[in-house]
């Protein structure tokens, strides 16, 4: 079927976070916010047709991953990535960032260290730190408005003489973000492997999340981090869920794919009481999301490659002193707004004051974000035109 992308749906007073929350964080609701990775474009008909037919069934008790849910993430893995992996490799949980929360624990023990690299998601930080771990930061580098990842500094952190002998080799885990959030790379398979090389031959595994790896622009390809080769696999926890793909974060449902079966009994373990099964909404979600959704999710993909090649457009065109770094995956826009000149307090007040758009402050992904904000740009066209209008004009005032 064709789904109509254009058509404006009315989400305020339904309890969502990215239109009912403005006022406590943005302090006004009068803006259009293009904040939280959450799309305003309808879900796939055939999720809220398998919803509404559970819901017609009125017993909501306890549930379970069945044998269709579990076949559906395996097929679909092989299907778009060519992968195989064997379903007792799946974990479910309620989102990623409760896994990673759990996957650093089941990794480290308080006082170790992991590596992340800014700008990177802001829930990280919390991850390592709620863990009693320090967080080793190995900053991408930004050529010529393109991140690539900093390999020398990253084998310096393993190998650093500036560290005290005590901490030295208490590296145990990286999570590496791919594509990456905010800064929008999917990083290719060599890249991949070389970072790999160097954490895992100097005893970390690598934490991948990969939320966002079927929201990719023309001509990309994503690269599971396990699948390239066995000794990545058994070296990896990797994070995927149906949830920005399908825009189904309010169903809180994830799989975490650890082929290792000592990493997955430690992830399991360490996880039993704390962090619960995900709803049964959820699971039905998932596997309806996987085995029909693609007409949706292609239809998408071309409705987001039209609004980013509008926004680079019109940036380009009248807003020059603002910088889109180009991105190879997510709905999510980093833009580089150092030329406007403004501190990040002066940045933030003047988006959300001025030019009354709610984006993301680029310093909460690490303080290689000053000077940066995220856009979301999972909306109907003509939002995105006129958030852009605005700060046009916002700009032209100074």
């Amino acid at each position: 079927m064709k789904y109509d992308f254009d058509e404006i749906c009315n989400r305020k007073n339904t309890d969502c976070l990215k239109w009912d929350m403005m006022e406590p964080i943005f302090g006004s609701d009068d803006l259009i916010p293009l904040w939280v990775a959450d799309m305003d474009l309808p879900v796939a008909k055939p999720i809220t047709d398998a919803l509404k037919k559970r819901v017609e069934h009125p017993f909501y008790g306890y549930s379970q991953a069945g044998t269709n849910v579990v076949n559906s993430v395996v097929e679909r893995m092989k299907r778009k990535f060519n992968w195989d992996i064997k379903p007792e490799w799946i974990v479910f949980t309620p989102g990623v960032v409760p896994a990673l929360h759990v996957a650093v624990r089941s990794l480290t023990h308080p006082g170790d260290e992991v590596i992340l690299q800014e700008p990177t998601y802001h829930p990280f930080f919390p991850v390592v730190v709620n863990s009693g771990c320090k967080i080793v930061n190995n900053s991408l580098k930004i050529n010529n408005n393109r991140y690539e990842i900093d390999y020398k500094g990253l084998e310096e952190k393993f190998h650093s003489k500036s560290r005290s002998f005590q901490e030295s080799g208490r590296i145990k885990t990286i999570i590496f973000c791919n594509p990456h959030n905010p800064v929008g790379r999917l990083w290719k398979k060599d890249e991949i492997i070389k970072m790999g090389e160097i954490a895992i031959n100097n005893g970390a595994v690598v934490i991948s999340d990969e939320i966002h790896c079927e929201i990719l622009f023309k001509g990309q390809k994503h690269t599971p981090f396990a699948s390239i080769s066995k000794k990545f696999e058994q070296n990896s926890i990797v994070c995927m869920s149906p949830s920005k793909t399908f825009n189904l974060a309010g169903l809180e449902v994830s799989t975490i794919i650890i082929p290792n079966k000592k990493l997955r009994d430690n992830f399991i373990n360490t996880r039993s009481g704390i962090v619960p099964n995900p709803n049964l909404f959820g699971y039905i979600a998932l596997e309806a999301a996987y085995n029909h959704g693609d007409e949706w999710l292609e239809q998408v993909l071309d409705y987001l490659q039209i609004n980013l090649d509008y926004l680079k457009q019109y940036f380009e065109t009248k807003i020059p002193n603002i910088k889109v770094v180009d991105p190879e995956g997510t709905y999510l826009i980093w833009l580089d707004c150092r030329d406007l000149g403004m501190d990040n307090q002066t940045l933030s007040n003047f988006m959300k004051g001025k030019a009354k758009v709610g984006l993301e402050d680029g310093f909460i992904f690490g303080e290689s974000g000053s000077g940066f904000m995220r856009m979301n740009i999972a909306s109907p066209r003509s939002i995105l035109k006129e958030a852009l209008k605005r700060i046009e004009h916002a700009i032209n005032t100074l």
